[in-house]
């Protein structure tokens, strides 16, 4: 998987599957265009390449029985390490290959969310998870499977002039259209632009109006956020996303939302909200072409307000994202 992959690419941790969806069985899952087996040990969360070194069959089929993976098709058994430590037809007195391994990949579990880096980890956690704050309520919201590329999918979360459109009603008015200048900057490998005010009927589906104030930042290729804020109450969230590309054009989104108000409240209805804004967002993001996301910015044409988007598909050339663009 990494020899076809930019660095920047390899290095992050991607989301992959809830926390919830693992119990005593592996379960399959796809990023970055490879089948990858995540199962669960005493020691932890695992992923490999989906495949059985003997006869290629996926050992997602398999089952984990003492901490190991047991192949479906001939018993052979792994442990968490990727090493095959019993292989059943084998007479006692032979040595197991050192051949059998399955190619194992780093496997984390954080926020109810299993992560996996396909690389070496640029970081011993997902690169958004600095910026959180730990007082602030946290709902996970998703995973949202989109029938998108990946850095298109990031690209609309960044686009504040389709709110007004696309979301009129909620997140804006298509008679307060107009997007003020702003910059976009990058500290640290982050960028971020300045604060952005939008009008919104209802800005979080509490059915309260107001001026929001946005800023953008994105943090990977594949991961952004949001830092909305009401300068009347001090009310504030902080909405993360991150990307599962499993194909260029197939992915799933998992959000994570961090609030500073209404913490004892249900988060029914935040999720409610999302989930519908999503539904909104599907229609454009499924229906653009080309599908992959060009990074010749004479590709498309770019207004001023569009200089996250321009400034984000810079930064993609420079980390050579090769993967979900043109």
């Amino acid at each position: 998987m990494t020899t076809e992959l930019s660095e920047a690419v390899a290095s992050e941790w991607y989301p992959v599957l809830l926390s919830k969806q693992l119990s005593d069985k592996p379960v399959s899952v796809t990023l970055l265009g490879q089948s990858l087996v995540v199962f669960r040990t005493s020691a932890g969360v695992h992923a490999f390449n989906d495949l059985c070194i003997h006869r290629g069959v996926p050992l997602s089929l398999g089952r984990v029985v003492d901490d190991r993976l047991v192949c479906a098709y001939h018993g052979w058994c792994y442990d968490g390490a990727g090493k095959c430590v019993s292989i059943p037809s084998l007479p006692a007195e032979r040595a197991i290959p050192d051949k059998a391994r399955a190619t194992t990949y780093s496997c984390i579990e954080e926020s109810c969310i299993v992560w996996v880096c396909p690389g070496t980890p640029a970081l011993p956690y997902p690169s958004f998870f600095p910026y959180r704050n730990a007082e602030d309520k946290t709902v996970l919201m998703g995973p949202y499977e989109l029938a998108a590329a990946g850095p298109r999918i990031v690209e609309n979360f960044l686009d504040v002039s389709h709110l007004m459109f696309v979301h009129e009603g909620l997140l804006g008015d298509s008679r307060y259209s107009e997007i003020q200048d702003y910059r976009v900057n990058e500290l640290d490998g982050v960028l971020r632009s300045d604060e952005i005010v939008v009008y919104q009927p209802d800005a979080d589906g509490r059915g309260t109006s107001m001026h929001s104030h946005y800023v953008y930042e994105v943090y990977g290729p594949f991961t952004a956020a949001i830092i909305k804020r009401n300068p009347d109450n001090g009310e504030r969230f902080h909405l993360f996303l991150m990307v599962q590309p499993m194909s260029e054009q197939l992915s799933r989104a998992f959000m994570l939302k961090a609030r500073n108000y209404d913490k004892e409240a249900s988060d029914d209805a935040f999720v409610a909200f999302q989930d519908t804004l999503i539904e909104q967002d599907r229609l454009m993001v499924e229906n653009q072409k080309p599908e992959l996301l060009p990074l010749d910015l004479q590709a498309e044409l770019h207004l001023v307000c569009d200089r996250l988007s321009i400034a984000y598909r810079q930064r993609l050339r420079h980390w050579g994202v090769n993967f979900g663009t043109a």
